[in-house]
């Protein structure tokens, strides 16, 4: 396989982690860094071993075939359309862009210059994910009809030093954190046909409370909670709660309700866990099936052991590339939850019910095989 030279452009607090773990996958290089603040490009540099550079300068790079777009969400449209423009592939973190306008601008250059665009979140090819997904396949919960997905805190100014975009349009509890849960559904019983939702805001100011910018306020401009349902194009009903207005609560990240069982799925924000199925008289823990993706590699900053293999989906990408199939983690996919997840923020505007006019297939499942064939 070819060995992809990968240039990140943003150098905030994910970098780290997509530059710590690129060096488990095959095919991955990681050799340059951009930012506009050059000051945090050069730390990061330093402190991994690339090479710092001016965006232009990546943009330009000859060693450099994909480029990893971690700018702030507002930006994440004109970066990765300035990548394509450079002749690079673009994967980028969630959300992918902010409107279906920009989706399509950037999948008819994407599709002229013949490159691939991907985006995060890759979560849902950890093992935990890749069990519930056979769980499904197999049949053993029978045909999913319903589910309840909560994801739900006090807001993110707590621990992140600069959380003002958090609060901008673009951000939210929706457009932040919804990737990983409509993501992990569509890959578990498939595209949504529409949704309805109720949405609000608790405060119009946050208080920062950590870093050197400890008791500013922030304004709030868009909203922190978000209670929607979603119907699947397989006749599943989901409902949805995202909210930064919760003090605390005792909902489960993820169950999915089928006539013969139900499956409960962990935090798709990770990539391992726990996947339970649960029948009238039992709820027993479903045995693992040595997925790579699922083995713990770290901890968090609470001291909980972790699956943690962001880069999956930018590793598969490469590969993909490389084989000429499809990649998990693809523009479609991530266009299609940018949909559900803006049509969410809208329904809630309008109290309405709000038609999908993009659909996408469910991507591939990642067998053990095929996780371990990523692996460096």
């Amino acid at each position: 396989m070819k060995t992809y030279g990968i240039g990140v452009i943003g150098c905030g607090n994910i970098s780290a982690a997509y530059m710590k773990l690129a060096p488990l996958f095959r095919g991955l290089e990681m050799r340059a860094c951009a930012d506009m603040n050059m000051d945090a490009a050069r730390a990061r540099a330093a402190e991994f071993g690339l090479k710092a550079l001016e965006v232009d300068a990546l943009l330009a790079a000859e060693d450099i075939d994909i480029v990893v777009n971690l700018t702030v969400p507002a930006a994440h449209y004109e970066v990765s359309r300035r990548i394509l423009e450079a002749g690079k592939h673009a994967y980028s973190e969630k959300p992918f862009v902010l409107t279906l306008d920009e989706g399509e601008a950037l999948r008819r250059l994407a599709a002229e210059r013949g490159l691939r665009v991907g985006s995060a979140p890759d979560t849902f090819m950890g093992g935990a994910h890749q069990l519930a997904r056979a769980v499904i396949d197999e049949g053993q919960a029978g045909r999913i009809t319903g589910g309840t997905c909560h994801v739900m805190s006090f807001g993110m100014e707590h621990w992140h030093p600069n959380p003002d975009f958090f609060f901008q349009p673009g951000g939210g509890p929706v457009l932040d954190l919804g990737p990983y849960y409509i993501t992990n559904l569509v890959q578990l019983i498939g595209p949504v046909r529409a949704v309805a939702a109720m949405t609000g805001m608790a405060r119009t100011t946050r208080t920062i409370a950590n870093g050197p910018r400890d008791g500013e306020a922030i304004p709030v401009q868009t909203p922190t909670t978000a209670h929607a349902l979603l119907e699947f194009a397989n006749g599943a009903i989901v409902t949805l709660g995202a909210s930064w207005d919760v003090r605390a609560h005792r909902h489960a990240n993820m169950e999915l309700y089928g006539l013969d069982a139900s499956v409960y799925v962990p935090d798709p924000n990770f990539f391992g866990g726990e996947v339970q199925l649960a029948t009238p008289g039992a709820v027993d823990t479903v045995a693992g099936r040595d997925h790579p993706f699922a083995v713990t590699n770290m901890q968090d900053g609470r001291g909980i052991d972790r699956a943690n293999y962001r880069c999956a989906g930018l590793a598969d990408m490469a590969a993909a590339i490389d084989a000429g199939r499809p990649h998990r983690c693809s523009q479609e996919l991530a266009t299609h939850v940018v949909e559900v997840m803006t049509a969410i923020l809208q329904a809630g505007e309008d109290r309405a019910w709000v038609e999908m006019t993009t659909t996408c297939d469910r991507p591939a499942a990642l067998s053990p095989a095929d996780a371990q064939a990523l692996l460096a």
